[in-house]
């Protein structure tokens, strides 16, 4: 596996798919670029899901979270397409990201997006 950032996330099989169990990341190394003015951005991000058949691998996710740091995006984005990536790999039977952001303009940000999977209530 290499160590430059990248946006394939990786996956191994759910040891307990029988069963429902939480897991949880947290990185507070999170940065990318505000796109408006090209200074860095600072964040939290909390990722937190119940999977199904895949996990995602850690490095990969580490590498992933990595490949933003000379993007711009804006939290809002930023925070959902992490989302929609996760989502879109390990089919989770929930999912949810936040994002902490530093203050930047004398306002904290926090977005937080959520995903239920198919037949599953939020909870």
């Amino acid at each position: 596996m290499s160590t430059q950032p990248s946006r394939t996330l990786e996956t191994f099989a759910n040891p307990k798919p029988e069963r429902d169990y939480v897991i949880r990341f947290e990185t507070a190394e999170f940065t990318c670029v505000c796109p408006k003015t090209g200074q860095p951005d600072f964040a939290t991000i909390r990722i937190e899901y119940v999977p199904d058949g895949l996990c995602v691998e850690l490095k990969s996710l580490k590498l992933y979270l990595w490949s933003y740091r000379n993007e711009g995006a804006f939290h809002e984005a930023v925070t959902n397409r992490i989302l929609d990536d996760l989502v879109a790999v390990i089919r989770p039977r929930r999912a949810r990201v936040e994002g902490d952001f530093n203050i930047r303009g004398g306002i904290h940000t926090t977005v937080v997006a959520e995903h239920v999977g198919t037949g599953n209530a939020p909870g």
